[in-house]
């Protein structure tokens, strides 16, 4: 089951005397995060945007109702949530959350390799992390080892070539 509300960001510091925060974004863009006008708490109450920009990588925002450094320094620490309600994925696109834990299936060898444990950014894209056991094979988000990201029938199958699972060199 999907979640309805997907980490976006935590709140790193807090940015001059009006009570403004520095949110470190966990989504793809900065850019992203600063589009939000209302993101949410662990317990799902609604915090709204007055003021959002991008600053050196992170989001500066001014937040309803957080008008001194002291409320602004109290928040420090939070993690902030998006509703998946609240955008609109383009053809193709998804959430990072929604594939971790899925099952990976290698058409070259013609089995499951493992689950999904992680998606980070590598030098050419993203890198998949897939746990298999105590073993982990990296592949990377390229069309060539990627075939499909089915969330519908929670798989993710790919294509890889010989030496890159981890248990084969």
């Amino acid at each position: 089951m999907k979640k309805q509300y997907l980490e976006i960001g935590k709140i790193v510091n807090t940015h001059g005397i009006r009570g403004d925060i520095k949110v470190q974004p966990w989504c793809d863009s900065p850019d992203f995060l600063a589009e939000f006008d209302t993101l949410y708490r662990k317990d799902q109450s609604p915090i709204t945007i007055t003021s959002a920009k991008v600053h050196k990588g992170c989001v500066l925002m001014h937040l309803e109702g957080v008008d001194t450094v002291e409320q602004a320094q109290a928040m420090r620490g939070m993690t902030l949530y998006m509703n998946r309600d609240d955008v609109e994925l383009e053809e193709g696109a998804f959430f990072i959350q929604d594939v971790i834990g899925l099952p990976v299936y290698d058409e070259r060898v013609g089995r499951e390799i493992g689950v999904v444990k992680e998606i980070s950014d590598g030098p050419a894209g993203d890198l998949y992390v897939i746990q298999d056991g105590k073993t982990q094979h990296m592949i990377p988000g390229v069309p060539e080892f990627l075939k499909e990201v089915d969330l519908e029938n929670g798989r993710v199958t790919v294509h890889t070539i010989e030496g890159l699972l981890s248990d084969e060199i």
